[in-house]
């Protein structure tokens, strides 16, 4: 689990107040970091470009070129006519070296953007805009200095924006590369050091980034149990009966010692599941919403949720007038898709905006709802899930596009259920669920597209 931080110049004005560092040695190893990456992983017979802007992130770029000169063939492209005092500096010392500057972008093995770091906010304009397009279409691969031109603190990806394989990030993680739109511009993200540890660089985050270490998966270790030790899941089963199904049979795989769909009619289920009319009164965990449709009226539902079990929720009851009321519970966990949770923060009076306007400031959204219902655990479903509660944050990077099938959220909901009907508290569930959940994608053996829900389920006893 690492810190994810909004902005990191108050961290460098840290380093300079309380460490007696200066902005020219945090801007060397920055450099220094990026040529030992490049020395590791490129032959030294390629040819760099390294296009280089009129800020700090153009003077990372351009003490890059000064490093690599002679070790490499080393072409610089300065995009800015004004430079700021640092990018002088660095110009002085790369002229010195004879450091070639270009007028053109060549064509090359190699290519660097150093144009804006972390510090974008506002719009490029043409001249970047086509400056990043002609980037894009070179043949080469592309490294990103700190940030992918293009990409905005908030995470929001302009219209044109620098594609990177690889983002050598500095000092720290930026919370912006890890929105949905991010995934397509970031490649593989490193973080260099800038001349002490990032344990002395960096404060402590509420914003955390998951990682596949942080798994703990429900093992038994008490040997003197039976079924009922490890917890009973009960899911309401509605009128799409294929996703409490599909959700109930991952509870049962993920350590639920038993599973009850609960459901009005006789449904054909697999025989480890159980199904009943009634809410079994030895319940550990419940959820709602899967599939649910009108299968149950508000006055039978009311009486199911009449208890102070944890609760998951998830689909069709974010539009249900009860919904609100059920906001006041202890031990409630939302999982909603983007769509769902544009509708969560209407009627919840928040904000009245379109799934495209959430997408580009998801972050700002999630702690928008946690803020005003610090109780209620949130995952909002996405290529980069995030997970929030009162005024703790984490994403999971881990999620692929095998998994956008239908039934792969309603996998993800019985995995949470049984981690909660096993003790698990609702934002220690949704971490490991979610972990679990895009864990077991990458187990599956097959063709991107080819994904099912049952081959999730089945992947998920080999983590």
């Amino acid at each position: 689990m690492q810190n994810l931080f909004t902005e990191v110049s108050s961290l460098d004005r840290r380093c300079y107040r309380e460490f007696a560092l200066t902005e020219d040695i945090l801007m060397e190893h920055a450099a220094d970091g990026m040529a030992d990456y490049i020395r590791h992983h490129y032959a030294q017979n390629r040819h760099i470009c390294i296009v280089a802007g009129g800020g700090n992130n153009g003077a990372d770029g351009i003490a890059l070129a000064r490093l690599l000169h002679k070790d490499f063939k080393v072409s610089l492209y300065l995009a800015s006519t004004n430079p700021a005092q640092m990018t002088t500096l660095q110009l002085k010392r790369a002229q010195a070296l004879g450091v070639v500057f270009v007028e053109e972008l060549p064509s090359c093995d190699l290519l660097v953007d150093a144009l804006f770091g972390s510090g974008l906010s506002r719009t490029l304009d043409v001249k970047y805009q086509q400056l990043l397009h002609t980037m894009n279409t070179l043949q080469a691969e592309k490294i990103a200095c700190d940030m992918p031109s293009g990409l905005m603190l908030n995470g929001k990806v302009q219209s044109v924006t620098f594609c990177a394989d690889v983002t050598l990030t500095m000092g720290a993680l930026k919370r912006g590369m890890f929105s949905d739109a991010a995934k397509e511009v970031t490649g593989e993200i490193h973080v260099l050091d800038l001349g002490l540890s990032r344990k002395l660089y960096e404060n402590e985050s509420n914003w955390k980034l998951l990682e596949q270490s942080d798994l703990h998966l429900p093992h038994r270790h008490q040997k003197n149990s039976h079924k009922g030790s490890f917890g009973h899941s009960a899911i309401i089963c509605g009128e799409k009966s294929g996703a409490a199904v599909l959700a109930g049979s991952a509870a049962l795989r993920f350590g639920s010692g038993l599973v009850t769909l609960v459901s009005n009619n006789q449904e054909q289920i697999p025989y480890e599941l159980m199904q009943s009319h009634l809410l079994p009164n030895t319940t550990t965990s419940l959820a709602l919403g899967m599939g649910l449709g009108t299968e149950f009226s508000n006055e039978e539902l009311s009486a199911l949720l009449d208890n102070d079990l944890p609760l998951l929720l998830d689909a069709d009851i974010f539009a249900n007038p009860l919904f609100t009321s059920l906001l006041e519970r202890k031990n409630l966990l939302l999982t909603p898709h983007p769509k769902e949770f544009t509708t969560i923060l209407n009627v919840c009076g928040l904000a009245d905006i379109t799934v495209e306007t959430l997408q580009e400031e998801r972050f700002k959204y999630v702690e928008l709802f946690c803020t005003h219902y610090p109780n209620t655990t949130l995952l909002l479903k996405g290529s980069n899930v995030i997970i929030g509660q009162n005024s703790n944050y984490y994403i999971n990077p881990l999620g692929s596009n095998i998994l956008a099938k239908g039934g792969s959220g309603d996998v993800l909901a019985g995995l949470i259920t049984a981690l909660l009907a096993q003790g698990r508290t609702p934002l220690d569930a949704a971490i490991q669920g979610s972990l679990a959940h895009t864990t077991a994608a990458m187990f599956v053996k097959k063709n991107s597209y080819a994904l099912s829900p049952t081959d999730l389920i089945e992947a998920i006893t080999t983590l």
